[in-house]
């Protein structure tokens, strides 16, 4: 299994706010197994599995269907780009407007700092 399975379950769900029992409760996923899927512990993960949690979290089942291996990202110009680990927790997030505008805010500071660097670099 990629890390990047493992990466974002655990940033869904510490952005959700929810506990491994509460995930349990709501998908029937054990939370022995949801901590092995975290920690990169266990691998191959089933699509029904996935499918409960994508439903739970609130994000596109093909998100966590690639982040697992199953899809590989479309090279195809014309069709829909697949979302990584961030925007896939970011859409789960549910964050009001202000909210929304300090994420703004701070990808607009992280960027300047980029643009610091480089120039410094320079």
């Amino acid at each position: 299994m990629d890390v990047k399975l493992s990466e974002t379950l655990r940033t869904l769900r510490v952005m959700s706010g929810s506990s491994l029992r509460q995930v349990e409760k709501k998908t029937g996923v054990s939370n022995a197994y949801l901590s092995q899927l975290e920690t990169g512990a266990t691998q191959n993960p089933s699509p029904q599995v996935l499918h409960s949690l994508a439903d739970y979290y609130g994000v596109p089942y093909e998100s966590l269907m690639e982040a697992a291996g199953y899809l590989r990202p479309s090279t195809d110009s014309s069709s829909k780009p697949r979302l990584g680990g961030i925007e896939v927790a970011l859409m789960s997030a549910k964050l009001n407007d202000e909210e929304q505008q300090r994420v703004v805010q701070f990808i607009e500071f992280m960027r300047s700092q980029r643009r610091q660097r480089k120039k410094a670099a320079v």
